[in-house]
């Protein structure tokens, strides 16, 4: 009995070993802010052709953090880094905010100034020796475009492929299965999207359905500033629900779409040879 018991103990801690090695990363970190130089030379671009740039700003969001935009990229990156096999671009926090930044705390970076930052942000990655360059968008609007024109055109200058994904609006299906409705802006879905990140980001306290207002339909009307921090997609949808067993689901759900879309995309690219 004790033979077989030391037996099926040494088959055990083979099998463990085994996996942590299969399970081993590439790379020390997955982040270049703070990966050595050294380690950085050494696997990009032969081991690593993936990088992930999450992009965002500052802006209200109901009662979850102003910086949700930069928030909700930056854990996504984190989280499929690994399985997309990709590094992870420090996190370009200001942007093209639009119609709220007059409230407190937000920050409006013109599109002037925007627009030739990015593209040198771009640009140094493709210097850096990826292949793959994909933009995690936080946030919508205006900063949309431009993200998609500045990164069509380094593609074409540089040889290089871009990826740009809208989280929300890409799991815009999720949010219907997972919620049974519509989601907005600082709505259901990106408020649960937070929470599962992060409850302390949360504050329910403050909450009430008076916040949301849902946007217009296009050539109806239009206010500067947008007279809530709430937008709703839908009339009488996305109204926050501070459920965090959805929370977890939608942010489990949302994180393993993007990065199959990113896995695909790639592996697209490589097929044909682009």
């Amino acid at each position: 009995m004790n033979r077989l018991f030391i037996v099926g103990l040494l088959l055990f801690s083979f099998a463990v070993g085994l996996f942590a090695q299969t399970t081993k990363d590439a790379v020390s970190t997955r982040e270049m802010d703070r990966i050595n130089w050294m380690e950085f030379r050494d696997a990009v671009p032969s081991r690593i052709k993936t990088v992930l740039l999450p992009v965002g700003t500052l802006e209200p969001h109901g009662v979850i953090n102003n910086g949700a935009d930069n928030t909700a990229p930056t854990a996504m990156a984190k989280t499929i880094a690994q399985r997309t096999n990709a590094m992870i671009a420090p996190t370009l926090p200001y942007g093209m905010t639009g119609s709220m930044e007059a409230y407190p705390g937000a920050f409006q970076i013109s599109e002037t100034a925007y627009r030739p930052f990015v593209k040198q942000i771009l640009e140094g990655l493709a210097k850096n020796g990826f292949r793959n360059i994909i933009i995690l968008n936080g946030h919508g609007g205006g900063q949309t475009a431009v993200l998609q024109s500045v990164a069509a055109e380094v593609a074409a200058e540089k040889r290089v492929r871009t990826l740009v994904i809208n989280w929300w609006s890409f799991a815009a299906d999720e949010t219907k299965q997972v919620f049974g409705e519509d989601g907005g802006h600082a709505g259901l879905n990106e408020t649960a999207f937070i929470q599962a990140i992060d409850p302390t980001l949360v504050r329910r306290d403050l909450y009430k359905d008076d916040l949301a207002t849902a946007y217009p339909a296009a050539g109806t009307w239009s206010a500067v500033p947008f007279p809530s921090s709430i937008g709703l997609y839908q009339k009488g949808q996305g109204y926050p629900k501070f459920d965090q067993k959805k929370a977890d689901e939608y942010y489990q759900k949302v994180t393993d779409k993007v990065a199959n879309l990113i896995n695909e995309i790639v592996r697209k690219w490589e097929m044909a040879g682009l």
